[in-house]
C-alpha cells in the first residue's frame, strides 16, 4: 500500500507516541488521491524531495510503522549483475539475486576453485537450504549458519558418490546477503569474496576475508594440525594449496581447519545514508579497493551500469581472475555522487586487493 508523504510521516509519528504513550490517533487522507505530486503514481521515496535518485519505489508501509522510519521497496529489477570470465579459460563465479518470502531478499555469490563443482552445487542448493531454515529459525545469522553447514555437508555427500580423490579438492567461496522487511541486512560469508555497504559515501565492510594472514584464522589451522606457507608473490596458504582458510567444499584440507562455518554481521539499514549494497569476488578485490569500488559505482546512473562498470574497470586494471559483481541500490541511491572523482590508472597497487 503506498500512501502520500504527509499522511505516512503524519502515521509514523502517531505509531510512536502511541508505543511511548499508548496513545490513540487516527490519519485523515488526502481527499483527493494518494499521489504526492498529482501525476497518478504512488508516494514514492523519491518524492520526499532530499535529493533526486533517479530509482522510484514504493514506501513499505507496515515496517516504515514498525521501524518509525521510512523504508522503501527494493526490487529486484532494480538489482545490477555483473560477471566476466576475464582471462581465464572458464568462469567458476555463480551468482543469484531473488525473493525467498513476501518480505526476504536474497544475494549470493560463490566463487569456486578446483573447479565448478563446488559454486555450481551451492548456486543450486544454497537458496533451498536457506528456505528450510527460515520455516522453523527466525534469526537471520542462524538461518545462514545452519544452511552453509548443511549445503557443505550435502556437497560432501554427493561427492563421494563418484570415488574421485580429485573432487575432494574443489571449494567455493560463498557471500550471502539476506534483507527482511527492507532494513535488516544480514550476511554470512566464508572466503574472500566481500559483502560492502556504502554509507554516507565511505564504504563500510561486512566481510573479512578468511586467509592465512589473519591471526585468528592462522591459529585455528595450526591447532589443527595444519600449517601455512607462503608463495613466491607472498601470498600465504593453508597446507601449500588453499589461499583461504573457510570454504564450502575442499574437503581434503577439513582436518587442517579449514572449516564451513560462516562470519556473520547484522545491520539496520538507514535508508537516508545508505546507497547500495555490493557483493563482489576477488577478481575485484585483489585489484581495487573498497573505497574505490564504492566511489566508482556511485558515479554511475543505475546499479546494472554499475556492476558493468566495476567489472570491466577491474579487468583494465589488470585482473585475470573472474569478476563477478553484484549492487543493490537502497534510499540514498544517487546522493552521494561526487563529480571530481575520476578513475586513477596510477593509483598505488600495493595498498590494495586483500591487503586493503
Amino acid at each position: 500500500m503506498s500512501v502520500s508523504v504527509a499522511s505516512l510521516s503524519r502515521l509514523l509519528r502517531c505509531s510512536l507516541s502511541s508505543v511511548g504513550r499508548g496513545a490513540s490517533c487516527s490519519v485523515r487522507w488526502s481527499s483527493s488521491r494518494l499521489d504526492a505530486d498529482g501525476s497518478g503514481r504512488p508516494a514514492t521515496w523519491d518524492s520526499f524531495g532530499i535529493w533526486d535518485n533517479r530509482i522510484e519505489e514504493p514506501i513499505l508501509l507496515p515496517p516504515s510503522i514498525r521501524y518509525g522510519t521510512p523504508i522503501p521497496q527494493i526490487s529486484l529489477s532494480r538489482v545490477g549483475c555483473a560477471s566476466h570470465i576475464g582471462r581465464r579459460h572458464d568462469n567458476e563465479d555463480r551468482f543469484q539475486a531473488s525473493k525467498l518470502s513476501h518480505n526476504v531478499l536474497f544475494f549470493a555469490l560463490f566463487d569456486g576453485h578446483g573447479g565448478p563443482q563446488a559454486a555450481d552445487f551451492c548456486h543450486k542448493h544454497m537458496e533451498q537450504h536457506i528456505r528450510g531454515c527460515l520455516e522453523v529459525e527466525t534469526d537471520l545469522q542462524a538461518v545462514l549458519s545452519k544452511a552453509f553447514l548443511q549445503v557443505d555437508a550435502a556437497l560432501a555427500a554427493e561427492l563421494q558418490i563418484y570415488g574421485n580423490a580429485s573432487l575432494m579438492m574443489v571449494g567455493t567461496t560463498a557471500t550471502v546477503a539476506m534483507l527482511r522487511d527492507g532494513i535488516e541486512l544480514v550476511v554470512g560469508s566464508v572466503g574472500d569474496s566481500r559483502a560492502l555497504l556504502c554509507r554516507k559515501g565511505k564504504v563500510r565492510k561486512l566481510t573479512d576475508d578468511h586467509t592465512p594472514e589473519r591471526k585468528d584464522e592462522k591459529h585455528r589451522i595450526r591447532q589443527s594440525g595444519g600449517f601455512v606457507t607462503w608463495n613466491s608473490v607472498g601470498q600465504a596458504n593453508v597446507n601449500g594449496r588453499l589461499a583461504m582458510t573457510r570454504s564450502i567444499g575442499d574437503f581434503d584440507l577439513k582436518k587442517s581447519g579449514v572449516i564451513a562455518e560462516p562470519e556473520t554481521t547484522r545491520t539496520l539499514l538507514q535508508h537516508a545514508h545508505d546507497s547500495f549494497l555490493v557483493l563482489t569476488t576477488d577478481g575485484i578485490n585483489f585489484i581495487m579497493t573498497n573505497q574505490e569500488i564504492c566511489d566508482v559505482i556511485n558515479q554511475c546512473h543505475d546499479p546494472t551500469e554499475a556492476a558493468n562498470v566495476i567489472a570491466e574497470q577491474a579487468l583494465q586494471y589488470g585482473s585475470e581472475d573472474n569478476s563477478t559483481v553484484i549492487v543493490v541500490p537502497f534510499g540514498a541511491w544517487g546522493k552521494h555522487q561526487n563529480a571530481e572523482y575520476t578513475y586513477d590508472m596510477s593509483r598505488n597497487f600495493a595498498s590494495i586487493g586483500r591487503w586493503s
